[in-house]
């Protein structure tokens, strides 16, 4: 397949710099997912990548080679666009072939490679439907085999999952994890829904209003956020963030923290925070542990009950409101006292300006970020 590089990026519409200098730079066969919110710049960089956006400044390299200026047709690239965008007059066999006609294949090449393509796709059977007598996640595989069949250097998705049904887009997710493994394509995926990106991306780039937060692995992410952006962002249900204070700094670099009626000890970085500093402190929910002895006391304000888990919403003596996650067995209700212990070892902290302050010897892949 091929590599990808960004080199500082950036794109402007009128005066508004949308894509604010990003680098990156994507191996052979990597599955890399750009995820964010809302209005964060994945899809304009996708769409700048597939050459449907002009680059204000920077570069792009796919394969080393520089493509800022080549037709989107010549840059080895395939998109799969949120919307299918099949010709609804034309069956699949004739959706699948179309670039292949206009590219001047021979015959006998098209019709091989679009038997080949249907048979990992399972579309053997409705080849000869149109678009409008399959169901959504058919009509998704059809859009995704006319990419494949032009063999590219490179697959770019644009939140291809978003009009799927939750069942069904558990099931595409799969569907195509197992079908990168089995075309080694290098990839670019675009989404909103980190659990998407959680579950299928060998790398995570987390963007927010142009910039990239972070970059990793989704356990690195998940495990190890850089900043309360990506705190928030990954996990679901979220980290638990409250608003605390760091009152004493031991000799080794541990410090001793307060949110409200929570007090925990949480190694920092070297010439990190400074004691009476303010922060926020965070955990997870299934980092929280209902202890009959627990020093943190609260009342339950609604169980959700999820089936393999429980999430029980407690609000703290201090009148702060946490999301502990149990399992499903669990009997508290609403209006139920309850005890909990913290993780002390999952805990993170971050400063008044949201960066991670963990210390680089407990969380060695900040330091590289």
């Amino acid at each position: 397949m091929a590599t990808v590089e960004l080199r500082n990026l950036r794109k402007t519409y009128l005066h508004e710099e949308i894509i604010k200098g990003i680098s990156l730079a994507i191996t052979d066969r990597e599955f890399v997912v750009f995820v964010g919110p809302s209005g964060c710049g994945k899809s304009t960089l996708l769409r700048m990548i597939a050459g449907l956006e002009d680059i204000s400044a920077g570069d792009l390299l796919i394969d080393g080679q520089r493509v800022n200026d080549t037709d989107p047709a010549r840059r080895g690239v395939a998109m799969v666009f949120q919307s299918y965008a099949l010709y609804p007059h034309m069956n699949v066999y004739r959706n699948m072939e179309f670039s292949l006609r206009l590219a001047g294949m021979p015959e006998a090449e098209r019709r091989r490679r679009i038997g080949d393509v249907a048979r990992i796709l399972q579309l053997d059977p409705y080849l000869d439907h149109r678009p409008g007598q399959l169901s959504g996640g058919q009509r998704q595989r059809v859009a995704i085999g006319r990419a494949i069949v032009r063999n590219p250097r490179v697959f770019l998705f644009d939140e291809p999952l978003s009009n799927l049904d939750a069942a069904l887009r558990g099931q595409m997710r799969v569907e195509l994890a197992s079908l990168h493994r089995r075309l080694g394509a290098t990839t670019i995926y675009v989404t909103h829904d980190q659990v998407e990106a959680m579950t299928m991306a060998d790398r995570i780039v987390v963007l927010n209003r142009g910039v990239v937060e972070q970059i990793g692995t989704p356990l690195e992410l998940y495990h190890r956020p850089r900043n309360l952006f990506v705190a928030r962002f990954m996990g679901s249900p979220a980290m638990n963030l409250l608003p605390a204070r760091i009152h004493a700094l031991t000799p080794d670099g541990m410090a001793q923290v307060q949110a409200g009626a929570v007090s925990v000890s949480i190694p920092t970085r070297h010439g990190g925070p400074e004691a009476g500093t303010a922060g926020t402190l965070g955990i997870r929910p299934e980092h929280i542990l209902i202890d009959p002895q627990g020093a943190i006391t609260g009342m339950v304000t609604i169980s959700e009950r999820l089936g393999a888990i429980t999430l029980l919403h407690v609000r703290l003596t201090d009148g702060q409101m946490i999301v502990v996650q149990t399992g499903g067995d669990n009997t508290d209700r609403a209006d139920t006292p309850i005890r909990l212990t913290l993780g002390e070892e999952h805990c993170h902290l971050f400063d008044a300006d949201g960066m991670a302050l963990a210390r680089e010897a407990d969380h060695p892949l900040l330091s590289d970020l």
